[in-house]
């Protein structure tokens, strides 16, 4: 992740508390939604404007500071239609250099951070424009930590700069990498270097059992990570097919279930520098869905639909609303064997005679946990999504990140929900990766299960065979 999400797990620290408070509820907004959800709302927008200068008001005359406060950073506003207009708007607030009887427009910033006292504030407020009123809803603010400075490989001391190339050399070995120039191991080292420490703040801020560190990706920025591996088109929701409601499940949850121990689920595959990680994921329910119907696993092809599926955009992306629906127009899917995966968008060569697997229609499940447990012992393997904050140095165990960390609504991977358990008294979904074997615990990565962590309950799908 690189310099981009260090600097935000920096400015995040001192919110951790925050979120103990109730902050992290606020960042849960969708980027988009249907009529009456919160949406985003641009900097320029006037009804914003007005509800964050009526947010300084209400800050300063229930302050006790001796400075005035005003907004130093807009950090996320969104706005929902109930009855009027309800603002949530999370700043960060710093101190001016005036006392409170000056007017506050006219008021610079302390140039030193130590004097900013700055905190990280939400206020959510309710605008009812035919009344002409404005009501402060809600206020929490807390204060934010001074940033820590960036350290470069030249900054570290000797006995540091050791361990550190030599932890890069061993990372180049373990996973065969190998640069052109001098110039890009240089630069390499250096994201590595700052992975490194990234990883290290996201094992502080963990709160189930998961260890994280150097993978595969430790030398990519967080940008690159995003670009290659993973799929923004999962959180736009505007672009997602509408399916039918799956029918409850008949039985309450058992305990504990893996459809790994029944024969449902094939071996770990990998992606490759390709965003199809959409394809990796219906693939995976369809197959489930198989077995369950004619007791025979069989690996479906994932290149068919980077190929063939004219709805969704291959390797920048996909939906697995989309795909399902592509796979009933195709009229099924051929094995992987006889289409087999390159990691990039060809020319289709669907063959309808080598369809081994078709599906009927889909069905979209609960956002209820619980339900969604229940329906997989029932039903098979289910296709989900989630936000990947935490899987880029996911190296084992059950991950449990701050949900201000890791947005429900800013979900940009698709994988295959496989299982459910409890370890050492930490409830989990036991869930199958497209990065290949080596990832995490043999390819799956284990997120905590009851809190709807990272948007895991979402976006739960299945086709559905006859």
């Amino acid at each position: 992740m690189a310099m981009g999400c260090q600097i935000f797990v920096c400015v995040a620290l001192a919110a951790v508390l925050g979120a103990a408070l109730g902050l992290d509820e606020d960042m849960d907004r969708p980027l988009f939604g249907p009529p009456g959800s919160a949406i985003r709302v641009i900097d320029s927008d006037p009804g914003l404007k007005k509800a964050l200068h009526f947010a300084q008001e209400r800050y300063n005359l229930g302050s006790n500071a001796m400075h005035l406060r005003k907004v130093s950073r807009l950090i996320s506003a969104t706005k929902q239609l109930v009855k009027g207009i309800r603002y949530t708007i999370t700043v960060e607030m710093s101190n001016t250099q005036c006392k409170k009887s000056t007017m506050l427009r006219t008021c610079d910033f302390y140039p030193e951070l130590q004097q900013l006292k700055t905190e990280i504030c939400v206020f959510e407020i309710w605008d009812i424009p035919w009344q002409s009123t404005l009501n402060l809803l809600k206020q929490k603010c807390q204060p934010k930590a001074l940033p820590e400075e960036t350290t470069t490989v030249e900054d570290a001391s000797p006995e540091e700069s050791v361990e550190l190339l030599n932890l890069f050399k061993d990372f180049m070995v373990k996973y065969n990498k190998a640069y052109s120039t001098q110039e890009e191991v240089d630069r390499r080292l250096q994201i590595f270097h700052e992975n490194v420490k990234t990883a290290a703040r996201i094992q502080s801020l963990d709160q189930g059992s998961a260890e994280y560190g150097i993978t595969k990706f430790s030398d990519l920025t967080e940008e690159e990570f995003r670009s290659t591996y993973l799929n923004p088109l999962l959180s736009q929701w505007t672009l997602q097919r509408p399916m039918k409601l799956a029918p409850s499940a008949r039985s309450p949850a058992p305990a504990s279930w893996d459809w790994r121990d029944h024969g449902a689920v094939s071996p770990v595959k990998n992606q490759g520098m390709c965003g199809s990680c959409w394809a990796f994921s219906v693939t995976g329910n369809i197959e489930g869905q198989w077995f369950l119907k004619n007791g025979t696993l069989q690996s479906l092809s994932e290149q068919e639909l980077v190929d063939c599926d004219g709805l969704d955009q291959a390797c920048r992306g996909g939906l697995p609303s989309n795909a399902y629906e592509a796979i009933e127009n195709l009229g099924g899917l051929e094995l992987e064997r006889d289409y087999s995966y390159t990691g990039h968008k060809q020319r289709c060569d669907f063959t309808s005679r080598k369809v081994v697997a078709y599906i009927n229609s889909s069905v979209e499940l609960s956002k209820d946990e619980n339900e969604i447990a229940a329906w997989l012992a029932e039903n098979g393997p289910i296709s989900v999504a989630l936000n990947a904050f935490a899987m880029q140095f996911y190296k084992k165990g059950v991950s449990h990140p701050f949900k201000i960390f890791c947005n429900p609504w800013m979900i940009d991977h698709a994988v295959l929900l496989v299982g459910y358990g409890d370890r050492n008294g930490i409830p989990f979904w036991a869930i199958k990766n497209s990065w290949g074997e080596e990832y995490g615990e043999q390819g799956y990565y284990y997120l905590y299960r009851g809190s709807n962590a990272c948007g895991i309950n979402r976006m739960a799908s299945s086709a559905v065979v006859n």
